[in-house]
């Protein structure tokens, strides 16, 4: 184990210093079932750990309706893939994956994510890992992707896709690194924190504002 202390909060002066990463091995787009889809689900299921994520088409106005989930992505080390679960559904092999108690899936804010997929097919989830949920054992304060990212790996990821067209006839080279990168980091953030030490926030340090006195 590491004997690494993490701070609890990062400035975006202090991310924008920061090396940009993104994810950098092979990214497959899965949009119907066939030997594509079953040869990803053969790779994902033979995995105990993936980065896990979902991409939906934003709404900028109260007139638009709410698109729902466009994109699952699931990522391991060397390998992810995006499906495109408004065409290609929730099929029953996926599901499996997500429901698999042996096979951790590592996102943030992973609630919303998995319920914006069970309107596609219901399944029970096991095995997700929320890292908004546990980074304060590891002393770290903020929760979002780019700053834990920055706290615990040293890297800047890039949010500029974050509110683009997910359901667009075909995805930019730019979204699919996005997309990518978003599941990926989320598995290598987990890895990091496993091997160090946990050095836990104070009650007071995570709600400083309640512990103020008055």
């Amino acid at each position: 184990m590491s004997e690494n202390k993490f701070i609890k909060c990062v400035t975006p002066e202090e991310i924008a210093a920061l090396p940009l990463a993104a994810f950098e091995g092979e990214i497959t787009v899965i949009d119907s079932p066939g030997k594509e889809f079953d040869s990803a689900i053969r790779y994902l299921k033979g995995k105990k750990m993936l980065g896990f994520d979902t991409e939906s088409r934003p709404s900028f106005s109260a007139h638009q309706p709410h698109y729902g989930v466009s994109l699952l992505q699931l990522s391991g080390s060397e390998r992810a893939f995006l499906f495109r679960v408004k065409t290609l559904g929730m099929l029953k092999e996926l599901c499996s994956i997500l429901s698999s108690p042996h096979i951790l899936k590592i996102g943030a804010a992973v609630t919303d994510d998995i319920r914006g997929l069970q309107k596609y097919r219901n399944f029970r989830a096991k095995g997700f890992v929320d890292l908004q949920q546990i980074v304060w054992e590891w002393g770290i304060l903020d929760k979002s992707v780019k700053k834990m990212s920055a706290i615990i790996l040293g890297l800047r990821i890039s949010k500029s896709q974050q509110l683009s067209n997910w359901e667009a006839e075909t995805l930019t080279e730019a979204q699919l690194r996005y997309a990518a990168t978003d599941a990926w980091v989320c598995r290598e953030m987990y890895k990091r924190l496993l091997a160090t030490d946990k050095h836990p926030l104070t009650p007071e340090e995570m709600h400083p504002i309640l512990n103020q006195e008055v």
